[in-house]
Protein backbone atom coordinates (compact mmCIF):
# COMPACT_ATOMS: atom_id res chain seq x y z
CA UNK A 1 0.00 0.00 0.00
CA UNK A 2 2.90 2.33 0.82
CA UNK A 3 4.45 1.69 -2.58
CA UNK A 4 1.13 2.47 -4.24
CA UNK A 5 0.91 5.80 -2.42
CA UNK A 6 4.50 6.63 -3.43
CA UNK A 7 3.93 5.81 -7.10
CA UNK A 8 0.69 7.81 -7.20
CA UNK A 9 2.74 11.00 -7.34
CA UNK A 10 4.15 9.94 -10.73
CA UNK A 11 0.76 9.41 -12.37
CA UNK A 12 -0.33 12.44 -14.37
CA UNK A 13 -2.39 11.03 -17.22
CA UNK A 14 -4.45 7.96 -18.07
CA UNK A 15 -1.47 6.69 -20.11
CA UNK A 16 0.70 6.81 -16.97
CA UNK A 17 -2.00 4.99 -15.02
CA UNK A 18 -2.65 2.21 -17.55
CA UNK A 19 0.71 1.81 -19.34
CA UNK A 20 3.29 3.26 -16.94
CA UNK A 21 4.39 5.72 -19.64
CA UNK A 22 5.65 2.61 -21.53
CA UNK A 23 8.81 2.52 -19.40
CA UNK A 24 8.36 -0.74 -17.48
CA UNK A 25 11.52 -2.94 -17.61
CA UNK A 26 11.00 -6.20 -19.47
CA UNK A 27 11.96 -8.40 -16.51
CA UNK A 28 9.39 -6.71 -14.25
CA UNK A 29 6.74 -7.13 -16.94
CA UNK A 30 7.74 -10.80 -17.26
CA UNK A 31 7.37 -11.48 -13.54
CA UNK A 32 4.07 -9.59 -13.53
CA UNK A 33 2.71 -11.75 -16.36
CA UNK A 34 3.58 -14.92 -14.43
CA UNK A 35 2.15 -13.56 -11.16
CA UNK A 36 -1.03 -12.39 -12.89
CA UNK A 37 -1.80 -15.77 -14.44
CA UNK A 38 -0.95 -17.61 -11.21
CA UNK A 39 -4.09 -17.55 -9.12
CA UNK A 40 -4.56 -19.24 -5.77
CA UNK A 41 -6.12 -22.14 -7.69
CA UNK A 42 -2.73 -22.80 -9.32
CA UNK A 43 -0.95 -22.42 -6.00
CA UNK A 44 -3.22 -24.94 -4.30
CA UNK A 45 -4.24 -27.28 -7.15
CA UNK A 46 -0.99 -28.04 -8.99
CA UNK A 47 0.61 -29.87 -6.02
CA UNK A 48 -2.62 -31.85 -5.78
CA UNK A 49 -2.21 -33.06 -9.37
CA UNK A 50 1.18 -34.58 -8.51
CA UNK A 51 -0.24 -36.04 -5.28
CA UNK A 52 -3.06 -37.83 -7.09
CA UNK A 53 -1.40 -38.57 -10.43
CA UNK A 54 1.95 -37.61 -11.98
CA UNK A 55 3.67 -34.66 -13.70
CA UNK A 56 1.61 -34.68 -16.91
CA UNK A 57 0.77 -31.00 -16.33
CA UNK A 58 4.26 -30.06 -17.58
CA UNK A 59 3.11 -31.01 -21.09
CA UNK A 60 0.69 -28.09 -20.91
CA UNK A 61 3.50 -25.80 -19.73
CA UNK A 62 5.58 -26.78 -22.78
CA UNK A 63 2.64 -25.73 -24.93
CA UNK A 64 2.53 -22.43 -23.05
CA UNK A 65 6.11 -21.64 -24.14
CA UNK A 66 5.28 -22.40 -27.79
CA UNK A 67 2.12 -20.30 -27.60
CA UNK A 68 3.99 -17.26 -26.28
CA UNK A 69 6.56 -17.56 -29.04
CA UNK A 70 3.65 -17.36 -31.51
CA UNK A 71 2.23 -14.33 -29.67
CA UNK A 72 5.60 -12.61 -30.00
CA UNK A 73 5.75 -13.34 -33.73
CA UNK A 74 2.13 -12.95 -34.83
CA UNK A 75 0.51 -10.38 -32.57
CA UNK A 76 2.93 -8.19 -30.60
CA UNK A 77 4.47 -6.55 -33.73
CA UNK A 78 0.99 -5.46 -34.84
CA UNK A 79 0.21 -3.99 -31.42
CA UNK A 80 3.41 -1.96 -31.30
CA UNK A 81 3.08 -0.75 -34.90
CA UNK A 82 -0.32 0.74 -34.08
CA UNK A 83 0.77 2.36 -30.80
CA UNK A 84 -2.46 1.22 -29.17
CA UNK A 85 -3.50 1.37 -25.52
CA UNK A 86 -6.06 -1.45 -25.74
CA UNK A 87 -5.54 -4.46 -27.99
CA UNK A 88 -9.18 -4.29 -29.09
CA UNK A 89 -8.34 -1.10 -30.97
CA UNK A 90 -6.78 -3.41 -33.59
CA UNK A 91 -10.21 -4.96 -34.13
CA UNK A 92 -11.73 -1.47 -34.35
CA UNK A 93 -9.22 -0.40 -37.01
CA UNK A 94 -10.12 -3.38 -39.21
CA UNK A 95 -13.79 -3.99 -38.54
CA UNK A 96 -15.18 -0.78 -37.01
CA UNK A 97 -15.98 0.50 -33.53
CA UNK A 98 -18.95 -1.84 -33.14
CA UNK A 99 -16.77 -4.95 -33.31
CA UNK A 100 -14.16 -3.26 -31.09
CA UNK A 101 -16.76 -2.68 -28.38
CA UNK A 102 -18.10 -6.22 -28.82
CA UNK A 103 -14.62 -7.72 -28.33
CA UNK A 104 -14.07 -5.49 -25.32
CA UNK A 105 -17.44 -6.50 -23.86
CA UNK A 106 -16.55 -10.19 -24.18
CA UNK A 107 -13.27 -9.53 -22.37
CA UNK A 108 -14.98 -7.51 -19.61
CA UNK A 109 -17.64 -10.14 -18.88
CA UNK A 110 -15.16 -13.05 -19.08
CA UNK A 111 -12.64 -11.37 -16.80
CA UNK A 112 -15.22 -10.27 -14.20
CA UNK A 113 -16.70 -13.75 -13.83
CA UNK A 114 -13.44 -15.72 -13.96
CA UNK A 115 -11.54 -13.46 -11.55
CA UNK A 116 -14.51 -13.12 -9.22
CA UNK A 117 -14.48 -16.90 -8.82
CA UNK A 118 -10.69 -16.97 -8.33
CA UNK A 119 -11.10 -14.28 -5.70
CA UNK A 120 -13.68 -16.43 -3.94
CA UNK A 121 -11.23 -19.35 -3.90
CA UNK A 122 -8.68 -17.16 -2.13
CA UNK A 123 -11.25 -16.11 0.44
CA UNK A 124 -12.02 -19.77 1.12
CA UNK A 125 -8.35 -20.56 1.83
CA UNK A 126 -7.97 -17.54 4.16
CA UNK A 127 -11.26 -18.48 5.84
CA UNK A 128 -9.96 -22.02 6.50
CA UNK A 129 -6.62 -20.85 7.90
CA UNK A 130 -7.76 -17.85 9.96
CA UNK A 131 -11.30 -18.80 10.88
CA UNK A 132 -12.61 -15.43 9.65
CA UNK A 133 -16.07 -15.41 8.08
CA UNK A 134 -15.79 -15.79 4.32
CA UNK A 135 -17.17 -12.34 3.55
CA UNK A 136 -14.65 -10.67 5.86
CA UNK A 137 -11.77 -12.55 4.22
CA UNK A 138 -12.96 -11.42 0.77
CA UNK A 139 -13.46 -7.79 1.83
CA UNK A 140 -10.08 -7.50 3.60
CA UNK A 141 -8.14 -8.91 0.64
CA UNK A 142 -10.15 -6.80 -1.80
CA UNK A 143 -9.72 -3.62 0.23
CA UNK A 144 -5.93 -3.89 0.48
CA UNK A 145 -5.59 -4.78 -3.22
CA UNK A 146 -7.88 -1.97 -4.28
CA UNK A 147 -5.95 0.67 -2.35
CA UNK A 148 -2.54 0.07 -3.92
CA UNK A 149 -3.87 -0.67 -7.42
CA UNK A 150 -6.20 2.35 -7.39
CA UNK A 151 -3.49 4.79 -6.30
CA UNK A 152 -0.39 3.51 -8.06
CA UNK A 153 -1.75 2.21 -11.39
CA UNK A 154 0.01 -0.30 -13.60
CA UNK A 155 3.53 0.72 -12.51
CA UNK A 156 2.76 -0.20 -8.91
CA UNK A 157 0.91 -3.35 -9.92
CA UNK A 158 3.81 -4.63 -12.04
CA UNK A 159 6.42 -4.14 -9.33
CA UNK A 160 4.23 -5.47 -6.51
CA UNK A 161 3.38 -8.46 -8.75
CA UNK A 162 7.10 -9.10 -9.12
CA UNK A 163 7.57 -9.12 -5.36
CA UNK A 164 4.54 -11.37 -4.90
CA UNK A 165 5.92 -13.76 -7.53
CA UNK A 166 9.16 -14.08 -5.56
CA UNK A 167 7.12 -14.51 -2.37
CA UNK A 168 5.01 -17.48 -3.45
CA UNK A 169 7.94 -19.08 -5.27
CA UNK A 170 9.86 -18.82 -1.99
CA UNK A 171 6.91 -20.55 -0.34
CA UNK A 172 7.32 -23.50 -2.68
CA UNK A 173 11.08 -23.68 -2.04
CA UNK A 174 10.58 -23.48 1.73
CA UNK A 175 8.05 -26.32 1.52
CA UNK A 176 10.53 -28.46 -0.42
CA UNK A 177 13.31 -27.84 2.12
CA UNK A 178 10.98 -28.56 5.06
CA UNK A 179 9.74 -31.78 3.49
CA UNK A 180 13.25 -33.03 2.71
CA UNK A 181 14.22 -32.57 6.35
CA UNK A 182 11.13 -34.28 7.77
CA UNK A 183 10.57 -37.23 5.45
CA UNK A 184 11.81 -40.44 7.07
CA UNK A 185 14.08 -42.25 6.65
CA UNK A 186 15.51 -40.62 3.51
CA UNK A 187 13.68 -38.25 1.17
CA UNK A 188 15.86 -38.98 -1.89
CA UNK A 189 15.32 -42.73 -1.61
CA UNK A 190 11.58 -42.22 -1.25
CA UNK A 191 11.54 -39.88 -4.26
CA UNK A 192 13.44 -42.43 -6.35
CA UNK A 193 10.70 -44.90 -5.49
CA UNK A 194 8.17 -42.41 -6.86
CA UNK A 195 10.18 -42.15 -10.08
CA UNK A 196 10.29 -45.95 -10.39
CA UNK A 197 6.53 -46.09 -9.79
CA UNK A 198 5.86 -43.58 -12.59
CA UNK A 199 4.62 -40.80 -10.30
CA UNK A 200 6.94 -38.30 -12.01
CA UNK A 201 6.03 -39.29 -15.56
CA UNK A 202 5.51 -36.34 -17.90
CA UNK A 203 4.58 -37.55 -21.40
CA UNK A 204 1.53 -39.76 -22.11
CA UNK A 205 0.69 -41.39 -25.46
CA UNK A 206 -1.38 -44.38 -24.37
CA UNK A 207 -4.93 -43.03 -24.31
CA UNK A 208 -7.61 -41.43 -26.45
CA UNK A 209 -6.22 -37.95 -27.03
CA UNK A 210 -9.59 -36.20 -27.40
CA UNK A 211 -10.93 -37.45 -24.08
CA UNK A 212 -7.89 -37.75 -21.80
CA UNK A 213 -6.36 -34.54 -20.49
CA UNK A 214 -3.04 -36.32 -19.93
CA UNK A 215 -2.40 -37.15 -23.59
CA UNK A 216 0.60 -35.31 -25.01
CA UNK A 217 -0.97 -34.17 -28.34
CA UNK A 218 -3.91 -32.48 -26.63
CA UNK A 219 -1.90 -31.08 -23.74
CA UNK A 220 0.93 -29.58 -25.82
CA UNK A 221 -1.17 -28.38 -28.76
CA UNK A 222 -3.98 -27.28 -26.44
CA UNK A 223 -1.56 -25.43 -24.18
CA UNK A 224 -0.02 -23.71 -27.19
CA UNK A 225 -3.34 -22.45 -28.58
CA UNK A 226 -4.64 -21.58 -25.11
CA UNK A 227 -1.51 -19.51 -24.42
CA UNK A 228 -1.74 -17.87 -27.85
CA UNK A 229 -5.26 -16.77 -26.91
CA UNK A 230 -4.79 -15.94 -23.22
CA UNK A 231 -1.56 -13.97 -23.79
CA UNK A 232 -2.37 -12.63 -27.23
CA UNK A 233 -6.00 -11.50 -27.15
CA UNK A 234 -6.69 -11.09 -23.41
CA UNK A 235 -5.95 -7.46 -22.55
CA UNK A 236 -5.02 -8.27 -18.95
CA UNK A 237 -1.96 -10.22 -20.09
CA UNK A 238 -1.02 -8.13 -23.13
CA UNK A 239 -1.24 -4.89 -21.11
CA UNK A 240 2.04 -5.78 -19.37
CA UNK A 241 3.79 -6.23 -22.71
CA UNK A 242 2.38 -2.91 -23.98
CA UNK A 243 3.89 -1.18 -20.94
CA UNK A 244 7.41 -2.21 -22.05
CA UNK A 245 9.74 0.25 -23.76
CA UNK A 246 9.70 -1.41 -27.19
CA UNK A 247 8.75 -4.53 -29.13
CA UNK A 248 11.97 -6.39 -28.34
CA UNK A 249 11.48 -5.88 -24.59
CA UNK A 250 7.85 -7.00 -24.86
CA UNK A 251 8.89 -10.18 -26.70
CA UNK A 252 11.49 -10.95 -24.03
CA UNK A 253 8.88 -10.51 -21.31
CA UNK A 254 6.33 -12.68 -23.12
CA UNK A 255 8.62 -15.62 -23.97
CA UNK A 256 10.46 -15.42 -20.63
CA UNK A 257 7.14 -15.68 -18.78
CA UNK A 258 6.48 -19.03 -20.45
CA UNK A 259 9.84 -20.37 -19.27
CA UNK A 260 9.23 -19.17 -15.71
CA UNK A 261 5.75 -20.71 -15.69
CA UNK A 262 7.33 -24.05 -16.63
CA UNK A 263 9.82 -23.74 -13.74
CA UNK A 264 7.02 -22.71 -11.39
CA UNK A 265 4.86 -25.71 -12.30
CA UNK A 266 7.89 -28.00 -11.89
CA UNK A 267 8.48 -26.71 -8.35
CA UNK A 268 4.85 -27.06 -7.29
CA UNK A 269 4.57 -30.56 -8.79
CA UNK A 270 7.72 -31.49 -6.89
CA UNK A 271 6.06 -30.20 -3.71
CA UNK A 272 3.03 -32.38 -4.41
CA UNK A 273 5.18 -35.48 -4.89
CA UNK A 274 7.01 -34.84 -1.62
CA UNK A 275 3.72 -34.32 0.22
CA UNK A 276 2.58 -37.68 -1.20
CA UNK A 277 5.65 -39.28 0.40
CA UNK A 278 5.17 -37.34 3.64
CA UNK A 279 1.54 -38.45 4.08
CA UNK A 280 2.30 -41.93 2.67
CA UNK A 281 -0.30 -41.53 -0.05
CA UNK A 282 -3.22 -41.13 2.36
CA UNK A 283 -6.57 -40.30 0.74
CA UNK A 284 -7.41 -36.58 0.91
CA UNK A 285 -10.04 -34.21 -0.40
CA UNK A 286 -9.26 -33.13 -3.96
CA UNK A 287 -7.18 -29.93 -4.22
CA UNK A 288 -6.82 -29.71 -0.45
CA UNK A 289 -3.54 -31.66 -0.24
CA UNK A 290 -1.20 -28.64 -0.12
CA UNK A 291 -3.57 -26.62 2.06
CA UNK A 292 -3.81 -29.54 4.51
CA UNK A 293 -0.03 -29.75 4.70
CA UNK A 294 0.26 -26.00 5.32
CA UNK A 295 -2.37 -25.91 8.05
CA UNK A 296 -1.53 -29.16 9.86
CA UNK A 297 2.22 -29.59 9.51
CA UNK A 298 4.06 -26.30 9.06
CA UNK A 299 5.19 -24.45 12.20
CA UNK A 300 4.25 -20.87 13.00
CA UNK A 301 6.28 -18.55 10.78
CA UNK A 302 6.55 -20.91 7.84
CA UNK A 303 2.78 -21.26 7.89
CA UNK A 304 2.54 -17.46 7.73
CA UNK A 305 4.98 -17.33 4.81
CA UNK A 306 2.90 -19.84 2.84
CA UNK A 307 -0.30 -17.95 3.63
CA UNK A 308 1.43 -14.79 2.38
CA UNK A 309 2.22 -16.72 -0.80
CA UNK A 310 -1.47 -17.60 -1.20
CA UNK A 311 -2.41 -13.96 -0.70
CA UNK A 312 0.31 -12.84 -3.13
CA UNK A 313 -0.98 -15.18 -5.84
CA UNK A 314 -4.50 -13.89 -5.32
CA UNK A 315 -3.75 -10.18 -5.04
CA UNK A 316 -1.55 -10.13 -8.15
CA UNK A 317 -4.42 -11.53 -10.23
CA UNK A 318 -7.02 -9.26 -8.64
CA UNK A 319 -5.01 -6.04 -8.97
CA UNK A 320 -4.19 -6.79 -12.62
CA UNK A 321 -7.82 -7.57 -13.32
CA UNK A 322 -9.02 -4.28 -11.83
CA UNK A 323 -6.57 -2.19 -13.85
CA UNK A 324 -7.03 -4.03 -17.15
CA UNK A 325 -10.83 -3.91 -16.91
CA UNK A 326 -10.70 -0.15 -16.37
CA UNK A 327 -8.12 0.23 -19.17
CA UNK A 328 -10.24 -1.62 -21.73
CA UNK A 329 -13.42 0.19 -20.70
CA UNK A 330 -11.87 3.67 -20.85
CA UNK A 331 -10.05 3.06 -24.15
CA UNK A 332 -12.65 1.05 -26.02
CA UNK A 333 -15.79 2.80 -24.76
CA UNK A 334 -14.81 6.29 -23.56
CA UNK A 335 -12.16 6.90 -26.24
CA UNK A 336 -10.44 10.28 -25.74
CA UNK A 337 -12.45 11.29 -22.68
CA UNK A 338 -10.27 9.25 -20.30
CA UNK A 339 -8.59 11.30 -17.59
CA UNK A 340 -6.59 10.12 -14.60
CA UNK A 341 -9.43 10.72 -12.12
CA UNK A 342 -12.07 9.11 -14.32
CA UNK A 343 -9.74 6.12 -14.88
CA UNK A 344 -9.30 5.70 -11.13
CA UNK A 345 -13.06 5.92 -10.67
CA UNK A 346 -13.49 3.16 -13.26
CA UNK A 347 -10.98 1.02 -11.34
CA UNK A 348 -13.01 1.52 -8.18
CA UNK A 349 -16.22 0.47 -9.92
CA UNK A 350 -14.69 -2.70 -11.36
CA UNK A 351 -13.12 -3.58 -8.01
CA UNK A 352 -16.58 -3.41 -6.42
CA UNK A 353 -18.05 -5.52 -9.24
CA UNK A 354 -15.42 -8.28 -9.01
CA UNK A 355 -15.69 -8.35 -5.21
CA UNK A 356 -19.49 -8.56 -5.50
CA UNK A 357 -19.18 -11.58 -7.80
CA UNK A 358 -16.98 -13.27 -5.19
CA UNK A 359 -19.44 -12.45 -2.39
CA UNK A 360 -22.47 -13.54 -4.43
CA UNK A 361 -21.26 -17.14 -4.63
CA UNK A 362 -20.01 -19.34 -1.83
CA UNK A 363 -17.74 -22.35 -1.65
CA UNK A 364 -20.64 -24.78 -2.01
CA UNK A 365 -21.52 -23.44 -5.48
CA UNK A 366 -19.40 -26.08 -7.20
CA UNK A 367 -21.24 -26.00 -10.54
CA UNK A 368 -21.18 -22.22 -10.73
CA UNK A 369 -17.52 -22.14 -9.74
CA UNK A 370 -16.60 -24.53 -12.54
CA UNK A 371 -18.53 -22.45 -15.07
CA UNK A 372 -16.71 -19.35 -13.87
CA UNK A 373 -13.34 -21.00 -14.26
CA UNK A 374 -14.12 -22.45 -17.69
CA UNK A 375 -15.70 -19.34 -19.19
CA UNK A 376 -12.41 -18.19 -20.73
CA UNK A 377 -12.29 -21.43 -22.72
CA UNK A 378 -15.71 -20.61 -24.15
CA UNK A 379 -14.72 -17.16 -25.39
CA UNK A 380 -10.99 -17.39 -26.18
CA UNK A 381 -11.58 -19.24 -29.45
CA UNK A 382 -13.93 -16.52 -30.65
CA UNK A 383 -11.56 -13.72 -29.71
CA UNK A 384 -8.47 -15.43 -31.16
CA UNK A 385 -10.27 -16.11 -34.43
CA UNK A 386 -11.30 -12.44 -34.62
CA UNK A 387 -7.70 -11.26 -34.19
CA UNK A 388 -6.39 -13.75 -36.75
CA UNK A 389 -8.98 -12.52 -39.25
CA UNK A 390 -7.87 -8.95 -38.49
CA UNK A 391 -4.38 -9.89 -39.69
CA UNK A 392 -5.76 -10.52 -43.19
CA UNK A 393 -6.37 -7.67 -45.60
CA UNK A 394 -9.65 -9.19 -46.74
CA UNK A 395 -12.84 -7.35 -45.76
CA UNK A 396 -15.43 -9.12 -43.59
CA UNK A 397 -18.98 -8.02 -42.86
CA UNK A 398 -20.19 -7.90 -39.26
CA UNK A 399 -22.63 -10.77 -39.88
CA UNK A 400 -19.76 -13.08 -40.88
CA UNK A 401 -17.74 -12.17 -37.80
CA UNK A 402 -20.71 -12.64 -35.47
CA UNK A 403 -21.55 -16.00 -37.06
CA UNK A 404 -17.98 -17.16 -36.57
CA UNK A 405 -17.89 -16.08 -32.93
CA UNK A 406 -21.29 -17.62 -32.14
CA UNK A 407 -20.26 -20.87 -33.82
CA UNK A 408 -17.07 -20.93 -31.77
CA UNK A 409 -18.96 -20.64 -28.48
CA UNK A 410 -21.52 -23.28 -29.50
CA UNK A 411 -18.69 -25.61 -30.52
CA UNK A 412 -17.19 -25.43 -27.04
CA UNK A 413 -20.58 -26.25 -25.50
CA UNK A 414 -20.83 -29.27 -27.81
CA UNK A 415 -17.31 -30.43 -26.94
CA UNK A 416 -18.10 -30.14 -23.26
CA UNK A 417 -21.35 -32.08 -23.72
CA UNK A 418 -19.45 -34.96 -25.37
CA UNK A 419 -16.79 -34.90 -22.62
CA UNK A 420 -13.96 -33.81 -24.90
CA UNK A 421 -11.10 -32.67 -22.68
CA UNK A 422 -10.87 -28.91 -22.10
CA UNK A 423 -7.40 -28.64 -23.65
CA UNK A 424 -9.07 -28.85 -27.09
CA UNK A 425 -11.71 -26.17 -26.46
CA UNK A 426 -9.76 -23.15 -27.72
CA UNK A 427 -8.21 -24.95 -30.68
CA UNK A 428 -11.54 -26.26 -32.00
CA UNK A 429 -13.30 -23.00 -31.15
CA UNK A 430 -10.75 -20.99 -33.13
CA UNK A 431 -10.89 -23.34 -36.12
CA UNK A 432 -14.70 -23.24 -36.29
CA UNK A 433 -14.66 -19.44 -35.93
CA UNK A 434 -12.30 -19.03 -38.90
CA UNK A 435 -14.14 -21.54 -41.10
CA UNK A 436 -17.57 -20.09 -40.38
CA UNK A 437 -16.52 -16.47 -40.84
CA UNK A 438 -14.81 -17.22 -44.17
CA UNK A 439 -17.69 -19.45 -45.30
CA UNK A 440 -20.47 -17.00 -44.43
CA UNK A 441 -18.53 -14.18 -46.07
CA UNK A 442 -18.19 -16.28 -49.23
CA UNK A 443 -21.92 -17.07 -49.27
CA UNK A 444 -22.75 -13.40 -48.72
CA UNK A 445 -20.61 -12.35 -51.70
CA UNK A 446 -22.17 -14.99 -53.96
CA UNK A 447 -25.68 -13.93 -52.90
CA UNK A 448 -25.01 -10.23 -53.53
CA UNK A 449 -22.87 -10.52 -56.68
CA UNK A 450 -25.80 -10.18 -59.03
CA UNK A 451 -27.25 -7.19 -57.18
CA UNK A 452 -23.93 -5.33 -57.27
Amino acid sequence: MGYGILQSFFNRTAADYFLGSRRVPWFAAMFSIVATETSVLTFISVPGLAYRDDWFFLQLALGYILGRILVSILLLPRYFESGISSIYEVVGERFGSGMQKSASAVFLVTRILADGVRFLATGVVVHIVTGWPLWIAVCVIGGVTLLYSLLGGIRTIVWVDSFQFVLYLAGALVSIIYLFHHIQPDAWDAFRQLVDAGKTRIFHFDGIFLFDVRMAPGAILGGMVLSLASHGVDHMMVQRALACRNLKSAQRAMIGSGIFVFVQFLLFLFVGSLIYIYFKGAAMETDREFATFIVRELPVGLKGLLLAGVLGAAMSTLSSSINSLASSFMTDWWKNRATLRVSQAASLVFAVVVTSVALFFDESDRAVVMVGLEIASFTYGGLLGLFLLARRKKKYHAASLVAGFAGSVLTVFALKYFDVTWTWFVAFGTAVNLLLAVGVEGIYKIATRGKE
